[in-house]
């Protein structure tokens, strides 16, 4: 059973039975689901997945991406490309709405 599905597509019940019988795993019933499989796979000796942590953004990155988005914009309309100059545009769009969210992170509203 454990070689057709990765641990991530079992249930929390198939889990749990998993880590009785692997042994040496205490507290297996108030375990959550990443806590059961983190368990198996360090019971079993398997070794984990780094996990990545996304680059922290400022907004003076955002707004350097955003300007140099904006002049590759103004190139592809000027060359009739105005497939790829809506492509750049979303980009753009997404760009502002994270700097939003992000000055909203530094800076709450009324202080």
């Amino acid at each position: 059973m454990e070689d057709k599905k990765s641990l991530e597509k079992h249930t929390v019940k198939e889990l749990r039975e998993m880590a009785l019988a692997v042994g040496g795993i205490s507290g297996v019933s108030a375990m959550k689901k990443e806590e059961l499989t983190t368990a198996i796979k360090e019971a079993k000796g398997v070794p984990l997945k780094a996990v990545r942590e996304k680059p922290v953004e400022s907004v003076v990155d955002l707004k350097k991406k955003c300007r140099e988005l904006r002049v590759k914009r103004d190139e592809l309309k000027a060359k009739g490309d105005r497939l790829q100059a809506l492509y750049i545009k979303r980009k753009i769009s997404k760009l502002k709405k994270r700097m939003r969210r992000l000055a909203r992170k530094v800076a709450p509203p009324g202080e």
